[in-house]
């Protein structure tokens, strides 16, 4: 089993897009429009990057995502 990746998703609101990123392994850098997209992405990228030789059963690795987004609520006056 491998060792943990941490993955970093943040809402790009001006793109429409999720970033995503990972200091755990270099070269993981990718957008998605959607959580479910980049969840799909994700596999295939690690396989790629990790660049294992494929003799074997193979191994997991452990992936952990961590999406975070801002907005601002207007408060003290009524909704427009």
């Amino acid at each position: 089993m491998g060792h943990l990746i941490v993955v970093r998703a943040t809402w790009d609101s001006d793109a429409e897009v999720w970033t995503a990123e990972s200091t755990d392994l270099p070269g993981l850098v990718t957008e998605a429009s959607s959580l479910d997209e980049l969840d799909a992405k994700l596999p295939d990228l690690i396989r790629d990057l990790l660049d294992v030789n494929e003799a074997g059963d193979g191994f997991d690795v452990p992936v952990e995502v961590i999406a975070t987004f801002s907005r601002r609520v207007r408060v003290g006056a009524k909704a427009a």
